[in-house]
């Protein structure tokens, strides 16, 4: 639940809403993430119960499909997807501390090295940001340093400020549900949203605009097409959730455990996000001018930079709304990324104890038993990615990639069945084998309307993923090398 909860829940709506135009299909949206999930995480139990060592999903992955397709997933992890995140989550956390210190910004430069200007590369866009050092990422610096040193003391201390930040977050997001449900309940917006416009736009002979890439043509689609155009909101939103695996040889009890945390965890977040956005419905109306006032005029498509359960809060407290919303994603974006730095660097630890990665990483501290390495290497690429603008960028390309990972990982099911019919499997995924073929049909139908209609959120991962073969070449020729001496 850590390390799910970021910042996606207050802010992807309002896009999503922009492009469905739809309560119904608002709703909707988040049901597909929820049911997505939630199956992967059925499904991921098995696999975690089974293996219980450190590494998780590229242990999964490695034991399945061969160590190649075990790398590629940790390469990219590393290169993109833990790292980016963690960064993207850290400058999440500046910019809302800038809400109570104004001194805290994008554009408050203490080293401005230049600004890329914006480059097309077949379907992509690339450069178009700013590299230096502003007081907005070196806020993000400090906190993924601070959470570095948190961790190498120890998994239970790095828990314990998990714990207490999980809990901080989830009765924040509780708040936001249960005041938005009590006294943000607004006349105008329920008429608007759950009128007879509720199910506008939800017919399978409605179609809807979808812009083809950044910048490109405006073509129509229909109900299931734009349905898994809005995944890369509420999916990257509900993502993480298979991060509690990779520290599975510090669990206790793990073959009880790991399932356990996977589908109470995932189950709970969701029918938060599900019941936050009908807060947003009851507050708000869906459908809004770009050019309003207030945050009521403007609703929940044209919400102030998309900060749309800073909208909602202030139909409850007025302007202090504002500052409510501010402290909790300050809470949530900080207990996030502890989860996320936690979690990364045991599949680090994994990787280099294959040879596939620095050596040093396949250490443990002798104290405190933690993969000091991984979680320094780990945090300084980060900083790295937080001195660009990348990052975001970044984390825009890979989510095709995670869906093709989370696909392969969820038929490692299937491969195991066969491969080790006999494996102690103290849990078994429920709904094997139509649930996880469910995801897999799911999976690959949003993967290739993304490949349709925003080539930039698929092919740049895919090439990162692809450039991870050379490099696997390169570490298992050295690594039998050093195995012959």
């Amino acid at each position: 639940m850590g390390s799910m909860i970021g910042s996606g829940i207050f802010l992807v709506s309002a896009d999503i809403g922009r492009t469905v135009g739809s309560p119904a299909l608002l709703i909707g949206a988040w049901l597909v993430a929820t049911v997505m999930t939630m199956i992967g995480a059925l499904s991921y139990g098995e696999l975690a119960a089974m293996m219980p060592h450190a590494g998780g999903q590229y242990i999964y992955l490695r034991e399945a499909l061969g160590r190649l397709w075990g790398f590629l997933f940790g390469w990219t992890l590393f290169l993109v997807i833990q790292t980016g995140t963690i960064a993207a989550v850290a400058v999440g956390f500046g910019k809302f501390l800038g809400v109570f210190f104004p001194a805290i910004s994008s554009t408050h430069w203490i080293w401005h090295i230049g600004h890329i200007p914006a480059l097309a590369v077949g379907p992509m866009v690339l450069g178009n940001m700013d590299i230096g050092l502003n007081t907005q990422n070196l806020t993000a610096m400090a906190v993924i340093l601070v959470l570095m040193v948190v961790n190498v003391f120890g998994l239970k201390l790095g828990a314990l400020v998990q714990n207490v930040f999980t809990t901080a977050k989830t009765a924040a997001l509780l708040g936001l549900v249960g005041f938005g449900l009590l006294l943000g309940r607004n006349a105008a917006a329920i008429h608007a949203n759950f009128g007879a416009s509720f199910w506008h736009g939800a017919s399978l002979h409605t179609l809807h605009a979808v812009q083809v890439g950044m910048g490109g043509p405006i073509t129509m689609v229909g109900l299931f097409t734009v349905l898994a155009v809005v995944q890369t909101g509420s999916l990257f939103s509900a993502d993480a959730w298979n991060n509690v695996t990779y520290t599975a040889g510090e669990v206790r009890n793990p073959r009880r455990n790991l399932p356990l945390s996977l589908v109470l965890g995932t189950g709970l977040v969701m029918t938060l996000y599900i019941l936050a956005n009908v807060v947003y419905l009851l507050a708000l109306p869906l459908h809004g001018d770009p050019h309003g006032a207030t945050a009521f005029v403007r609703g929940i498509q044209f919400a102030s930079e998309d900060r749309v359960a800073t909208a909602a809060l202030q139909q409850v407290f007025s302007h202090g709304g504002a500052y409510l919303m501010a402290g909790a994603i300050l809470i949530s974006t900080f207990g996030c990324a502890n989860g996320l730095t936690l979690a990364g660097a045991r599949v680090y630890y994994a990787m280099s104890r294959d040879g596939l990665f620095f050596r040093a990483a396949g250490r443990l501290h002798p104290k405190h038993n933690t993969p000091v390495a991984a979680l320094v290497v780990q945090g300084l690429w980060t900083c790295v990615l937080c001195l660009s603008g990348s990052y975001s960028q970044l984390l825009d390309y890979i989510i095709c990639v995670e869906l093709i990972f989370y696909s392969l990982t969820i038929a490692s099911l299937f491969v195991l069945r066969v491969k080790r019919p006999n494996a102690e499997r103290p849990y078994k995924a429920f709904g094997y084998p139509v649930l996880p073929a469910i995801y897999i049909v799911m999976a690959a139908w949003i993967c290739i309307v993304l490949l349709r209609y925003k080539p930039q959120y698929t092919w740049p991962g895919i090439l990162i993923v692809l450039l991870g073969i050379p490099v696997f070449a390169i570490w298992s020729r050295r690594s039998r090398a050093e195995n012959s001496l």
